[in-house]
């Protein structure tokens, strides 16, 4: 997808590229980023072992303990100010005083672990890679490149090994192993570790530095243990607490363990060997919306606009909205507190607010995508939240088209018009079947963008607004009994206006047209969410999602047909309306996520459902269709009765 398009390799480089000085500025910061976090993660690992009780057990291990702290308080004050920074240089000083006092491992090691996740969440610190990493290919480099010191198994045994000093790492040691993370292991191999013979690899590729990372991490993991791992995994063990790249780096064994039981520990091993099992094989939806918010943050500090904006939009797209259905499962109100957030971090960017403002905006954004992550990692879903979500999102996206559809149907009914059957259902099912085809054609062989769907989904409802209106007011001219004898009589032995037939053919494409790509995003987010332990559930909502769709439709069908012609045609004809206000707003909102219409926030209810979005453009347009609604009937009202259906 285009949002994974956008290179971050400068950051991870010792020494950036000169390609301009504002490009060079960032990503020398990328840098001390990632050096500060490595320095973190080697002072959590080896200080439990340097200061054990009060007592330095290794003054030279000791002393470099104390430098990398003090190193970590001087690159911290370089790095660009943002909100929260005060706090960051707090704790960096509070860790410097706590190995200075000799403090206990466990205190030391858990401020450094602490200090390195709130330094990647305020700075947009890429810490996953991007694709799944080739380990047939990291087996290679291994030999040429690292059993020389570690050994052609990792055990530290190579043949230059006793000449080092420190001895090379021995991979297989599960004690200091169950300490590292996979981040930690790839900055090691990115960036040395200085006063020691290991290099910084800066030469190979990033996704070489991956996949080293992820060999040395699973070296110790017997097949036996892999093989337990993969059967947790299939049983949907795991799933919440690794479902991504992102968690499966980040997190260190012993952390998984201590935090979930021993056999999230096989599950990661599985996971390590054969790392394309996870979903996308590419960073969660989560951790690309924090990338390009603080990407937004950087190019607006920088003074482009327009790329802090394009960027604001990726966040949202190729960012949150992938989880928006996952998250409207938990916390229906947190998900709209986050799409508000994101919408006004490009609101503030348009109307070019202080970066200050910026700076609190995006803070903002970034604590509720927090609590959102802690939301859908909180457990496995249960079959009955998988029953329930999966109903919800087809009968909630699928509502307005069977309400449409029903409408026209029971007006052809109504009248004896059943020639206009044939268009009303070739029109849904070619939606059906181009929307689908469409769908499965860009995952194959193209690339569909969040923007691309949102215009797809904007564009169609706004069509499908105007072709309601046509048809609501067409109804409505002939609610009165006058023009209700006039069209029997001369519509009785035809079918109606071929306009009239294309019309109503068009409105069933759009109305179905329009929510497909949504809908096929929420189920694919829902399914990796539930798990394969929990699909069948996923598929029992579908389908009493389209028994109760289909039994709504029924009951239009079987009811409309009944009230007196003309209140059946005045009730329709205003269904159809207020259908096209609906759509409008959402048509609006849409091609606002997609960024080709601005967003102006203002103090009003929002009602999703309703195409209700409380910004200025959006009710704009709401209330024009309102007003040509009603201009149009008042006109109607005062024209001479015409021919129905010409």
């Amino acid at each position: 997808m285009n949002a994974f398009r956008v290179l971050r390799r400068l950051a991870l480089l010792l020494l950036p590229l000169l390609v301009g000085v504002s490009a060079l500025a960032a990503a020398a910061d990328d840098e001390k980023a990632q050096t500060i976090i490595h320095m973190l993660d080697y002072v959590g690992v080896d200080y439990p072992d340097t200061v054990r009780d009060g007592r330095v057990q290794d003054a030279g291990e000791y002393q470099e303990q104390r430098e990398f702290a003090g190193q970590v308080v001087a690159l911290l004050e370089q790095l660009p100010p943002v909100a929260g920074k005060d706090a960051l240089l707090q704790q960096a000083r509070a860790l410097l005083g706590r190995i200075n006092a000799k403090a206990p491992g466990g205190e030391v090691s858990g401020i450094a672990r602490t200090l390195g996740a709130e330094l990647v969440r305020l700075y947009g610190v890429a810490v996953a890679p991007r694709q799944a990493p080739d380990l047939a290919r990291a087996a290679t480099l291994f030999q040429a490149q690292c059993a020389a010191c570690h050994g052609p198994q990792g055990r530290g045994d190579g043949p230059a090994a006793k000449d080092l000093d420190p001895a090379p790492s021995n991979f297989h040691d599960a004690a200091r192993m169950d300490k590292r993370s996979v981040y930690g292991l790839y900055n090691t191999v990115t960036l040395g570790v200085r006063g020691t013979p290991m290099r910084a690899f800066t030469e190979l590729p990033e996704a070489d530095r991956w996949a080293l990372a992820f060999l040395v991490a699973g070296l110790r993991h017997a097949p036996e243990r892999q093989a337990q791992g993969e059967a947790l995994w299939r049983q949907g063990v795991g799933k919440a607490e690794m479902g991504d790249l992102r968690r499966l780096v980040t997190t260190t064994p012993a952390e998984q363990a201590r935090t979930n039981g021993p056999d999230l520990g096989a599950v990661q091993a599985y996971l390590l060997a054969h790392p394309a099992t996870l979903a996308g094989a590419g960073p969660a939806p989560l951790v690309v919306a924090r990338q390009k918010l603080a990407e937004a943050l950087a190019a607006y500090r920088g003074g482009d606009r327009a790329a802090a904006r394009q960027l604001g939009i990726t966040a949202y797209l190729e960012g949150f909205e992938l989880v928006e259905a996952g998250l409207d499962n938990v916390d229906p109100g947190l998900r709209q507190k986050i799409e508000q957030a994101m919408m006004a971090v490009r609101s503030d960017i348009d109307a070019a607010r202080p970066v200050a403002a910026l700076e609190a905006r995006v803070q903002q954004a970034l604590t509720l995508l927090d609590e959102a992550d802690r939301k859908l990692a909180e457990g496995e879903m249960s079959p009955a939240t998988a029953f329930t979500s999966s109903l919800l999102i087809l009968l909630r996206e699928g509502l307005e088209a069977i309400l449409v559809l029903a409408a026209i149907i029971a007006f052809v009914r109504k009248t004896g018009r059943t020639d206009a059957l044939p268009y009303i259902h070739a029109g849904w099912v070619a939606a059906v079947l181009l929307g689908v085809a469409t769908w499965f054609a860009a995952n194959r062989f193209l690339s569909v963008s969040g923007a691309s769907r949102e215009l797809t989904e904007g564009f169609s409802a706004l069509l499908a607004a105007g072709m309601l209106l046509y048809v609501g007011l067409w109804l409505h001219n002939r609610s009165h009994a006058q023009a209700w004898q006039t069209f029997i009589r001369d519509q009785v032995a035809g079918a109606l206006a071929k306009r009239t037939l294309w019309a109503m053919a068009s409105i069933s494409f759009l109305a179905v047209y329009r929510e497909l790509f949504e809908i096929i995003l929420f189920y694919e987010t829902l399914l990796a969410q539930a798990g394969e332990a929990r699909r069948p559930h996923v598929l029992g909502g579908i389908g009493a999602s389209l028994v109760l769709l289909a039994l709504f439709g029924g009951l239009i069908l079987k009811y409309s047909v009944r009230l007196p012609i003309g209140l059946f045609f005045a009730a329709t004809s205003w269904l159809l309306v207020l259908m096209a206000v609906i759509f409008v707003g959402h048509g609006i909102a849409a091609l606002q996520e997609a960024g080709l219409l601005t967003s102006t926030p203002i103090d009003f209810v929002a009602v999703p459902l309703l195409g209700v979005h409380p910004n200025l453009q959006g009710l704009a347009a709401q209330g024009a269709m309102l007003a040509l609604t009603v201009c149009a009937l008042l006109m109607g009202r005062r024209a001479p009765t015409r021919q129905p259906g010409r």
